[in-house]
Order: C-alpha cells, then sequence, then structure tokens
C-alpha cells in the first residue's frame, strides 16, 4: 500500500516549499503555484507516498488561487482534523498514510456538487496525466474519466 517514508528519505526527495508545506503544514501563495490554473486531465496524488487525493474531473476556479476540488477521489485517502491555528476554525485536509498537510476544505463551494471546496497547495500534489495513469500505476482510476 502508501509508506510515509524516513523524515530523511523525506527531506532528499522534496523541494522547501514541498517540505514546508507537507511537513511543516505552511502554504504556499496563492497564484503562485504549479497547479492552480492547470485544466489538464489527470489525477493529483500525494507528493509524498503517491497516494491518489484528488481528479481534475473534480476540479474547478474558485479563484482563490489555489487548486481547488469539490471532492477527494476516495475518503478513505484524506483524515479531517481540526485546525484552530490563526484564530480562525477550519478543518484540515492531511494525506491518511504519508500524514502530509495538504490544505483545508471549506463549505463555499458549487452547491450542485455537494458545496465543498478542498482548497489544496500544489507543493503537496504531483499531477500524472490521464495518458500516464495506467504507465504510472493509476490504471484503475481511469474509470473517473468514463462518461456516465
Amino acid at each position: 500500500m502508501y509508506k510515509k517514508p524516513s523524515e530523511e528519505e523525506i527531506k532528499k526527495m522534496l523541494t522547501p516549499i514541498q517540505y514546508r508545506v507537507t511537513q511543516e503544514n505552511g502554504t504556499e501563495m496563492p497564484f503562485e503555484n504549479e497547479y492552480w490554473d492547470q485544466e489538464e486531465e489527470g489525477i493529483y496524488v500525494d507528493v509524498v507516498t503517491g497516494e491518489p487525493l484528488f481528479c481534475s474531473k473534480d476540479k474547478y476556479d474558485a479563484g482563490c488561487g489555489w487548486p481547488s476540488f469539490t471532492r477527494p477521489i476516495d475518503m478513505d485517502f484524506i483524515k479531517e482534523n481540526l485546525d484552530l491555528s490563526y484564530d480562525m476554525v477550519r478543518t484540515e485536509v492531511r494525506s491518511k498514510y504519508g500524514d502530509s498537510h495538504l490544505g483545508h476544505v471549506f463549505t463555499d463551494g458549487p452547491k450542485s456538487e455537494g458545496g465543498l471546496r478542498y482548497c489544496i497547495n500544489s507543493a503537496a500534489l504531483r499531477f500524472i496525466k490521464k495518458e500516464d495513469m495506467e504507465k504510472e500505476g493509476y490504471g484503475q482510476y481511469l474509470k473517473l474519466f468514463e462518461e456516465d
């Protein structure tokens, strides 16, 4: 399954911003991150463990400058925690196995899609193009792109 690498391995594999976001609960700058305006088809996985997290079909422009999604691919790969930092009440989103800080979930998303907005740091994600999903071991998620 998915396993969090050692601290030493994580430091070697991540860039400074990826490390700060995923391991130290940081946040990257809005509109100055890799995936905020990406529109390509594929899935987003945890940059540390590869856990499948979000699908491009559930991504939308929330105008906030970070990638926003209406739902995760599978709640089994997500955990949510109460976050009281910065004198705010928020719900933090972390990956289940890697325990990577991903971002936060808010209730101001599209009502037609359930009303949630998963506001996620690009630095916590690795994007896998739809055409590369099979060879990267995510072929079972190609069904997400089939028409209903």
